[in-house]
């Protein structure tokens, strides 16, 4: 029987519990799936790539399954490179369901190979996303919780010292 992998593609910055859960729950549900972070020049993130790459692998690196990588370009043809069957993205509200429905048909088209499989996170994050948590913090809130503990920390390292090296 081939190998059941998924590719969870984001920009994961930072980080969410959200996303922690909608992964580990993945891991239960596929052999292998790959967290990929989208590299993006256009955008601005709060952390680099190689800290949100070394970030996610420390909250992982328990979950010998769960893998961590990067990806610029079609997400279909780095799903297609990687041999992955699955998409896997996660829904937090009606409100993703339109715009999540119309990229899961497009990838269809472009790759008949490859499914979407859509995943709510748990009821305590369906609020949750990685742009809420960096306008909370920005602002002074707590985020305790919302984020893993490692990230949390990261978060107030930068705080005390923007534009440096973590």
């Amino acid at each position: 029987m081939p190998e059941r992998l998924a590719v969870y593609p984001g920009s994961f910055d930072p980080l969410t519990n959200g996303h922690v859960d909608i992964i580990l729950r993945g891991s239960k549900l596929f052999d292998r799936i790959i967290v990929a972070m989208l590299v993006n020049a256009e955008k601005a993130p709060f952390f680099s790539v190689e800290e949100r790459v070394e970030t996610a692998r420390e909250v992982f690196r328990e979950h010998p399954n769960v893998e961590v990588d990067t990806f610029d370009g079609l997400l279909v043809e780095y799903a297609r490179r990687k041999g992955a069957s699955v998409i896997v993205r996660g829904l937090r509200a009606i409100s993703d369901f339109e715009y999540e429905l119309q990229m899961a048909l497009m990838n269809r088209r472009l790759y008949p190979d490859v499914e979407t499989v859509f995943m709510m996170p748990g009821e305590a994050y369906t609020y949750l996303s990685s742009r809420l948590v960096k306008e909370v913090f920005a602002l002074g809130g707590e985020i305790t919780g919302l984020v893993p503990e490692v990230v949390e920390a990261r978060l107030r390292r930068k705080q005390r010292h923007p534009g440096g090296s973590m």
